[in-house]
């Protein structure tokens, strides 16, 4: 093999010399286009190497990843069934606790309200004893008016009757007084009759012999007339007679019997005026009766209603009682509601919290579990400066509401170094961010200057230079050369990773 290199190369050589500057020049220029198109083919050959191994280990990645999401799943499965079987566990608890407690706030609920219905019993009872006690009051109020009465009506009954008998005695004596009257009167009457009746027979003769003498005298002139006229009123009269009879007798029976019934009324009236004047009396005295029954009636009345007003007054303040008690077991039933619910939820934050700190002490590296409290940063001398700032008594409203959190001191020590350590970290990300996205951007620079297309050679490309009078570029470097190579990435299977660590 290298007796033939340097043949080869003299053989070129020899070429080279035989040919003229021009031909040497094409034949270079030719080499040269058939290496840049080689190492354009390797680079090439490369690039598409490197695209499928990435698309390779994308799909054996995506693969993995599904793997170890699944497995990763039936682990949070199995641990998120754990912790639903203990959070099942504390909720039965809670629940049984919670049942307790409203079993005992239902018995002593119970309790008032049967001791709440033996108060209604026992003031309904004494309400119906008070209530019988007056009716009994009452009843013998009646009694006593009752008998009041009966005596009061008997002395009215008496006291009628010895007027009544009073009053008949008075009437026999006015009525014999006036029969004695009656016959002085009739006697008067009759002897004045006799007077009257001899002045009319002496009267009545005078008349009587003037009249026959004038009758006498004029019988001559109207004896004729008289005796048309007599026969003429004999006829008028005997019609009138013809025709009156009936209505006659009729007005004789009715004057007789309008005397009678005159006579009866003036009987009756002068009874009724006295039976008036007694009736009158006694209405005066029932009237009197009347008003002293509807006195003592009034008062029993205003007794009655006084004491319905204040059995009113007595159920009046029961409902409210009732009422205000009814209020203050809801509003105590309201309040054990949301004090429990509160409870509740103080306990699901205790019971998250003591998740987030198993979950948290799983995270605590070596050192924070020897040390948990980092040492302080201040000098000995801060430190007793701030020993005694705390031991001096707050002036402050928020001071002495913060006396009452001091055992949390190490709990916020522990929060703000964990709170540090994040901004710290935070930091760390950003800056590795910011380095990423610069070697990512050299990277593409990088990549941009050794692949050739439309785009990159329509830009400034440090890397390319094409001049048909400029020197003939040197040979590309080999790929395997250090400044050239790009950096191996080491590439472990997610499933040896699951494996070795779950």
């Amino acid at each position: 093999m290298s007796s033939e290199m340097p043949k080869k190369g003299g053989k070129k050589a020899g070429k080279l010399a035989a040919m003229s500057e021009e031909e040497r020049l094409l034949f270079l220029q030719q080499k040269a286009l058939a290496e840049e198109e080689l190492s354009k083919r390797k680079e090439d050959m490369l690039t598409q190497f490197l695209k499928d191994k990435l698309q390779k280990e994308e799909r054996s990645t995506a693969v993995n990843l599904a793997k170890l999401t699944v497995q990763w799943r039936a682990v949070l499965r199995r641990a998120r069934a754990e912790e639903l079987r203990r959070d099942i566990a504390v909720l039965s608890q809670t629940f049984e606790r919670v049942l307790d407690r409203k079993d005992s706030v239902i018995k002593s609920l119970v309790s008032d309200l049967n001791e709440a219905e033996e108060q209604s019993a026992k003031a309904l009872r004494s309400q119906l004893r008070c209530v019988d006690r007056l009716l009994q009051l009452q009843r013998g109020r009646l009694q006593a008016l009752e008998q009041h009465w009966d005596s009061e009506l008997e002395a009215l009954s008496a006291e009628f009757n010895t007027e009544r008998e009073l009053i008949m005695a008075q009437q026999q004596q006015e009525c014999s007084y006036l029969e004695d009257v009656m016959f002085s009167m009739e006697q008067n009457f009759a002897e004045l009759d006799s007077d009257a009746r001899q002045d009319y027979q002496s009267t009545r003769d005078e008349i009587k012999n003037k009249n026959i003498e004038e009758k006498h005298a004029l019988r001559i002139q109207l004896e004729g007339a008289v005796e048309e006229l007599w026969r003429q009123f004999q006829q008028a009269l005997r019609n009138y007679n013809e025709a009156t009879e009936d209505r006659r007798i009729a007005f004789e029976a009715l004057r007789a019997r309008d005397q009678r019934s005159a006579q009866e009324i003036d009987a009756q009236m002068k009874r009724l005026q006295k039976m008036q004047d007694s009736i009158s009396a006694l209405r005066s005295r029932l009237a009197s009766s009347q008003r002293e029954s509807e006195e003592a009636g009034r008062a029993l009345r205003a007794a009655r209603e006084e004491v319905q007003c204040q059995a009113r007054q007595l159920k009046a303040q029961l409902s409210r009682a009732r009422a205000r008690e009814r209020s203050q077991l809801a509003t105590l039933t309201v309040h054990s509601a949301a004090a429990t619910k509160k409870l509740q939820h103080i306990i699901h934050k205790g019971e998250r919290l003591l998740r987030l700190t198993e979950m948290c002490r799983k995270l605590e590296t070596e050192q924070e579990k020897v040390l948990p409290f980092y040492p302080s940063s201040l000098s000995a001398e801060e430190q007793s400066q701030e020993r005694a700032a705390a031991m001096e008594p707050p002036s402050e409203q928020l001071a002495k509401a913060m006396l009452d959190y001091s055992d949390l001191e190490g709990f916020w020590q522990r929060y703000n170094k964990v709170l540090l350590d994040r901004l710290a970290l935070e930091r760390e990300r950003a800056a590795l961010a910011g380095e990423n996205g610069q070697l990512r951007a050299l990277l593409k620079q990088y990549l941009d200057g050794i692949s050739v297309s439309d785009e990159i050679l329509r830009q400034h490309n440090p890397l390319l230079i094409v001049s048909r009078h400029g020197p003939v570029p040197p040979a590309a470097p080999p790929v395997s050369e250090p400044r050239v190579a790009r950096p191996a990435h080491t590439v472990i299977e997610a499933a040896h990773i699951v494996q070795r660590t779950l």
